[in-house]
């Protein structure tokens, strides 16, 4: 019993929530209430979250030596041998092949965007997190991989590919913040829990999340004003989210730099009430000037 609940903890149930980001093609499409499309993505969802899965189980696999080093992740299930490591192997090969032929009988797109998800993940557990810069990057086309697979599973007509670039930059930012937080938290340990720890310091990362920011809110501001959704709706109200996403990316920053968090990213966003709050209001605001025109 013990070594299930070991399985499940590792498969990070709790981080899911990145997936949802999979809703965003039917949503921004004006789909939401389309229940045959909505159906799809739903099933897409779950399979998504077990391929997401099977890569946290191969990824503390690969890092088990290193997690017993690091003063939170010596806790999780495989380095403080709550579960066998012969059932995470196990885990691993049957849940991904469950999980694509899924995704094949549902739509050949929708299964080749998931192999490059499941691809890109794998490489980054042998190989990409140990390379400078590209530890990031590949985190962030998993997350624009993530939208990509909710785009291709239901016919999207008025999907903008700016849509891509925020939540792309999005990410970004976030895997930036965490590890700027994780260089300050594990200080000289750091590069015994993370190679390229030694090839990243704190001026450097720094000037990343400048960049990334700015880029993130231009993005955005493009998004709200050139998406095919806003045009087809004839409507500049996009504008009005604005100070909603503006506010959220100071509230992280905020976060980072004078309470010290960030190091888990998923962990933020949901316990911290302003941030959510924002978060919450921008989606609901969004909603409803996609919405609410087709209602009237």
């Amino acid at each position: 019993m013990q070594a299930l609940i070991g399985l499940i903890r590792t498969m990070r149930p709790r981080q899911w929530t990145k997936n949802a980001v999979i809703f965003a093609g039917i949503v921004f499409d004006g789909q939401l209430f389309n229940s045959a499309a909505l159906l799809q993505v739903i099933i897409a969802f779950f399979l998504l979250c077990l391929v997401a899965s099977t890569i946290y189980i191969i990824n503390d696999l690969v890092d088990i030596e290193a997690d017993r080093l690091h003063p939170r992740k010596r806790y999780r299930p495989l380095p403080s041998g709550q579960l066998p490591q012969q059932l995470a192997i196990a885990a691993a090969i049957v849940i991904p092949v469950l999980a694509l032929g899924g995704a094949i009988a549902m739509s050949p797109q929708f299964a080749v965007v998931l192999i490059a998800y499941f691809g890109i993940h794998i490489l980054y557990s042998f190989w990409l997190k140990n390379v400078v810069i590209i530890d990031i990057l590949a985190i962030t086309a998993g997350f624009v991989l993530r939208v990509a697979a909710g785009v291709v599973v239901v016919q999207v007509a008025n999907f903008s590919p700016w849509l891509y670039a925020c939540t792309g930059l999005l990410a970004l930012f976030l895997a930036i913040g965490k590890r700027r937080q994780e260089l300050l938290l594990l200080a000289e340990n750091a590069q015994n829990v993370r190679v390229t720890y030694k090839d990243y310091n704190l001026p450097l990362l720094d000037e990343m999340l400048r960049l990334v920011i700015t880029s993130t809110f231009v993005a955005y501001l493009l998004y709200t004003v050139e998406a095919d959704t806003i045009r087809v709706a004839n409507t500049n109200l996009a504008l009005i989210t604005v100070p909603f996403v503006l506010y959220a990316l100071f509230r992280y920053m905020y976060l980072i730099y004078v309470l010290n968090e960030g190091s888990a990213p998923d962990e933020v966003l949901l316990q911290d009430r302003p941030l959510l709050f924002s978060i919450l209001l921008w989606g609901l605001s969004f909603i409803i000037i996609i919405y609410l025109p087709a209602l009237v």
